[in-house]
C-alpha cells in the first residue's frame, strides 16, 4: 500500500501567500452555466478572504483525546484560530469554523465566527462557499469528497496542517 505524500507548500494565486496542501496552479473547473465565485478574473480583490475551518476534520486530524470532548476540542481550535490567526495568511480575513454534532454550542469570539450545522458540516461548508460571491475563499480540511465540492466552487483547500501546530 501506497503512503500518502505530505502535503506541499504551494502558493496561492489568490492570497499570494503559501499554505500547505494547496492546489496552486490548477483551476477549479466552474459549474455549468456559471463562472466559480473564486474565479480570479470575477473576484473582489477588496473583500477579505475567507476561512472556512471544517472543525470536525482539522479536531480529528490529531489524535489527542478529543473524542473525549468534542466541544472542548472546537473551543481550543477556535481560541487558537482567534489568538494566532491563519499561519500564511496576510492581510484581511475573515474566519468561520463549521462545528457540528456534539461539538454544536461553541460560541464565536472576536476574529472568528463560529456557525453550527444542522445537519451535516460538510453541506453547511459547501453552503458558505457557495454563499460567498465574488470573494477569494479558502477551505480548511484533509476531507476528498469536500475538497472536490468546494473545488467545483472555486475554493482554494488547505489541510488541516496549515491551522494545527
Amino acid at each position: 500500500m501506497r503512503r500518502p505524500s505530505r502535503p506541499r507548500m504551494s502558493q496561492s494565486p489568490f492570497t499570494g501567500s503559501p499554505y500547505a496542501g494547496g492546489v496552486a496552479g490548477r483551476r477549479a473547473r466552474p459549474l455549468p452555466g456559471r463562472d466559480p465565485p473564486c474565479d480570479p478574473d470575477h473576484m473582489n480583490s477588496n473583500a477579505p478572504l475567507l476561512v472556512v475551518v471544517d472543525a470536525a476534520n482539522v479536531v480529528g486530524s490529531v489524535p489527542d483525546g478529543w473524542w473525549r470532548d468534542r466541544k472542548g476540542a472546537a473551543e481550543r481550535l477556535r481560541d487558537r484560530l482567534a489568538s494566532d490567526g491563519v499561519p500564511g495568511v496576510d492581510g484581511p480575513v475573515e474566519v468561520v469554523l463549521v462545528v457540528e454534532g456534539a461539538a454544536r454550542g461553541v460560541e464565536s469570539v472576536a476574529g472568528v465566527r463560529v456557525e453550527s450545522a444542522a445537519g451535516s458540516g460538510d453541506d453547511h461548508i459547501v453552503d458558505v462557499v457557495a454563499g460567498a460571491g465574488a470573494r477569494p475563499v479558502l477551505v480548511v480540511t484533509a476531507d476528498r469528497e469536500l475538497r472536490r465540492r468546494v473545488g467545483e466552487l472555486g475554493a482554494e483547500v488547505a489541510g488541516p496542517r496549515s491551522v494545527r501546530p
